[in-house]
């Protein structure tokens, strides 16, 4: 039955919330306080990638086989999906950190000099051994947002923001709530998780994939952009401090992406920015039924981007007939 459903936030959980809802035949409101929150928002940070069997390594399990089906719907969904893999390695002195990454992942196969060279010329010679995920995608979050946003436009939402107030539902309407951070009124075991990150410029440098240098310290991620954009990531530190990116996790990142690639010593420096995302105990990301007119669909951590289709489906799924995914509790 189709009922009234205002969708709370735009950030990336909150986009597929709508649209999937939307072409479940609900008549949806997406509303969001922020003038443009496909900018503002915590998802605006992520380096967007779709990374189920790496993220197996910090992640339980349901993360990674949700993750997976995700994936599938991201690449039936949304174009510009780039499914080239990932490539996980580590400097001669962290080979130990890479044998402990493989032993807590699967999917993947393990390549010499020569393979990395095969497949990552920019990596040729500098690095022994990696581990290659060759299922895992990636994309471009304003991108990926922008046509999210359309999708949803175009299925029926009714998009209204910079509201500094979201209006008076009727009183059968449901709220799905994805306000991340600002829902702590109603889910206070939710906390921030400090991430800090940079885009880069260069045509000095020519990466095809995603690629993980793992480092005991400060481990980081280098996602390809496309037009000589590489986005450079991420601290994760637990605070709650949103301020602006420190000089310490600035060093921290470009001396690893230099140690990756020592042409990254010459790009621009396009942005450096923070943010918190919100996160809970168990850094699992879930819908939760709070009551007959609410549910609150949060704590994406770092797993937001990958999760948000499975999470849009599974409260279409419960909305529908009652069906109770892993990721809600009710």
């Amino acid at each position: 039955m189709a009922r009234d459903i205002i969708v709370e936030g735009a950030g990336i959980l909150g986009l597929w919330q709508a649209l999937a809802l939307a072409r479940d035949g609900h008549r949806v409101r997406l509303v969001d306080r922020a003038a443009n929150p496909l900018e503002t928002s915590a998802s605006a940070q992520a380096g967007a990638m779709l990374a189920p069997d790496c993220e197996a390594e910090a992640t339980p399990a349901i993360v990674r086989n949700a993750g997976r089906d995700a994936l599938n719907i991201w690449i039936a969904t949304v174009p510009g999906i780039v499914r080239a893999g990932t490539l996980v390695t580590a400097l001669p002195r962290d080979l130990p950190d890479l044998d402990l990454f493989a032993r807590k992942t699967d999917n993947h196969r393990t390549l010499d000099t020569a393979g990395i060279a095969a497949i990552e010329p920019e990596l040729a010679d500098r690095f022994q051994k990696a581990l290659y995920f060759s299922e895992e995608a990636h994309l471009v979050p304003p991108t990926a947002s922008a046509f999210l946003l359309d999708r949803a436009r175009a299925s029926g939402v009714a998009v209204e923001f910079g509201e500094t107030h979201h209006g008076d539902p009727s009183a059968d309407a449901l709220v799905v709530d994805c306000r991340g951070l600002a829902a702590r009124d109603i889910l206070p075991d939710l906390r921030g998780v400090r991430g800090e990150r940079l885009l880069l410029n260069t045509p000095e440098v020519t990466l095809m994939r995603p690629v993980r240098l793992l480092h005991p310290r400060h481990p980081i991620y280098v996602v390809p952009w496309g037009e000589g954009r590489f986005l450079l990531g991420a601290t994760m530190i637990e605070s709650e401090d949103g301020g602006p990116i420190t000089v310490r996790s600035a060093l921290d990142l470009l001396a690893a992406a230099y140690a990756l690639v020592p042409a990254f010593g010459e790009a621009q420096i396009l942005e450096a920015t923070s943010g918190l995302r919100p996160a809970f105990p168990d850094n699992v990301p879930r819908a939760r039924v709070l009551g007959p007119g609410r549910i609150a669909v949060n704590g994406a951590y770092r797993h937001g981007w990958l999760l948000a289709p499975i999470l849009a489906e599974a409260v279409a799924d419960y909305l529908r007939d009652g069906r109770k995914h892993p990721l809600i509790t009710a």
